[in-house]
């Protein structure tokens, strides 16, 4: 298997398949493809067993199918385009190393991944923060490949090394660092900021990736040039 990235504001993710070789993720990841690519869409795959698994992962962006793409007697290509300008990052799973990583990240993986809801004690106050913080929590022993969007700053953070941020700009983070909801401290600046009253609170020890361009924020800023709803 061999990998590229293709492009700087609007990346593409080229995935170059060998016989028997396979990728998966959502059905609606897929940008095109050539030669002898098969796709079988499923409601395995992912780690999911079990109703409870099929629906954790769901919650989490990943959707209620997964789709495979296996070459078959020869070599295939498959092509992933990102959604939003931004940045494809690759990271490594192991077994003692998972990630979480922001709703609808992912875009695919090597087949031993496992794609759940973030299992945190505060990821129910969360849901209150804004849009929700509802995190896509990746383990097993895989690659995946994750769209930031925007420009990616990323923090090496100590042990209880903390960082404040707006829940839409947490990107990804190691799943050693601990997380919570907190509210905006100062009165005056939760009923006044403009910017919600949540801030996403993450402690190290651990690597952070924050993403500069959220969803949320694109629709603000074109939503004054859009038409006015009628009826």
């Amino acid at each position: 298997m061999q990998t590229k990235i293709i492009g700087s504001t609007l990346p593409v993710l080229e995935i170059q398949l060998d016989a028997g070789e396979q990728v998966v993720g959502t059905p609606d990841q897929l940008s095109w493809m050539m030669g002898d690519v098969h796709l079988t869409t499923t409601t395995a795959g992912g780690g999911a067993t079990g109703v409870w698994g099929l629906v954790s992962r769901a919650v989490s962006g990943g959707g209620m199918f997964m789709t495979e793409f296996r070459a078959g007697q020869g070599p295939g290509m498959v092509a992933f385009a990102a959604k939003l300008p931004g940045n494809i990052t690759e990271i490594k799973l192991q077994n003692d190393q998972g990630y979480l990583v922001h709703r609808h990240g992912l875009i695919c993986a090597t087949p031993d991944i496992s794609i759940a809801t973030a299992a945190q004690s505060s990821l129910g106050s969360g849901l209150f923060g804004g849009e929700g913080f509802i995190l896509q929590h990746l383990t097993g022993e895989a690659s995946a490949w994750i769209e930031l969007g925007g420009e990616v700053v990323s923090y090496d953070l100590g042990a209880r090394d903390t960082c404040l941020v707006h829940p839409g700009h947490v990107g990804m983070f190691e799943d050693r660092v601990s997380f919570e909801i907190t509210t905006m401290p100062g009165v005056k600046n939760a009923l006044f900021g403009g910017d919600g009253l949540f801030l996403a609170k993450l402690t190290g020890p651990g690597r952070i990736w924050l993403q500069t361009l959220t969803p949320a924020g694109v629709a603000h800023a074109v939503s004054p040039y859009l038409p006015a709803k009628h009826g």
